[in-house]
């Protein structure tokens, strides 16, 4: 079954740019269709596959010690067309 997933990452502490930077380019790595615009990211691809990656991700951001927010809103089928 395939997803659109529209991620967005709010670091609450003043060095907010970096963490959302380095998340977007650790997404980028991935085999998924990435689109990013200035207030979130979309990530598409097959629900299992997308998931899995997108749970150990955000889990590497919840490490530091600083507090994030993850907004994820998930979408039946592939949007990106």
């Amino acid at each position: 079954m395939k997803v659109s997933i529209d991620i967005s990452l709010y670091p609450l502490h003043p060095d907010y740019r970096e963490p959302i930077i380095n998340f977007i380019e650790n997404l980028k790595k991935s085999n998924f269709k990435i689109v990013e615009n200035p207030l979130s990211t979309q990530i598409y691809g097959d629900y299992d596959e997308v998931m899995s990656f997108l749970k150990q991700h955000i889990k590497d951001v919840f490490y530091d010690e600083k507090l994030y927010v993850f907004v994820l809103k998930i979408i039946k089928g592939d949007r990106s067309v």
